[in-house]
C-alpha cells in the first residue's frame, strides 16, 4: 500500500478554521449549531457533521501574556487501525489502497458504534444518533483519486 499521510505545520495554523469548513462544504455537512462556552473553538467537539475540528488551547507564556495553540483533530488514518478490529464483517472498515484513508461501509451499522469509538487511540469517529450510521475524515478519497488535495489541505 502506497499510502498518503496529512503533515500539518502547526506553527502556521492563525486558528481561521477554513480547513473545517472547507471540509463541512465537500461532505455537504449542515452547520453545527454553536454555543459560547468560555473557547473560541467551535464547535465544542466532533460529531457525525463535523469531521475536522480546529482545537484551541489557551495559555500564558513566559511574558505573562496569553499564547494561543491550534491543532487541527481528525481521523488519523492509522496504518492499522484498532477500530477496523472491531467489527467481525471485514468489509465493514476498509482501508482505500491507493491512499491509505480508512473508510467506513454500510456494514459498519451493524457494530455498537461505542466500541469502535472506544477502539480508536484519539476518540475521533462519531455515531447519529439514532441511526447507527458512523462518520468521520474520509480523507476526500474522492478528490484524491482524482489528483485532487483534500478539501482541508487545499485551504
Amino acid at each position: 500500500m502506497e499510502g498518503k499521510a496529512f503533515f500539518i505545520d502547526t506553527t502556521l495554523c492563525t486558528g481561521c478554521r477554513g480547513c473545517q469548513i472547507a471540509c463541512k462544504q465537500w461532505n455537504q455537512l449542515p452547520a453545527t449549531k454553536t454555543e459560547n462556552w468560555g473557547s473560541f473553538q467551535n464547535p465544542k467537539d466532533l460529531s457525525f457533521y463535523t469531521y475536522k475540528l480546529v482545537r484551541f488551547s489557551e495559555d500564558i507564556g513566559d511574558d505573562g501574556k496569553p499564547v494561543w495553540y491550534f491543532f487541527p483533530d481528525q481521523c488519523r488514518h492509522c496504518v492499522d487501525p484498532p477500530c477496523k478490529e472491531i467489527p467481525e464483517d471485514p468489509n465493514a472498515i476498509i482501508v482505500d489502497q491507493l491512499t491509505g484513508a480508512v473508510l467506513y461501509t454500510d456494514k459498519l451499522r451493524k457494530v455498537n458504534s461505542e466500541d469502535v469509538r472506544d477502539a480508536c487511540p484519539y476518540n475521533i469517529p462519531r455515531a447519529q444518533p439514532g441511526t447507527g450510521y458512523m462518520a468521520k475524515c474520509t480523507m476526500c478519497v474522492d478528490r484524491v483519486h482524482n489528483g485532487l488535495l483534500p478539501a482541508c489541505v487545499k485551504t
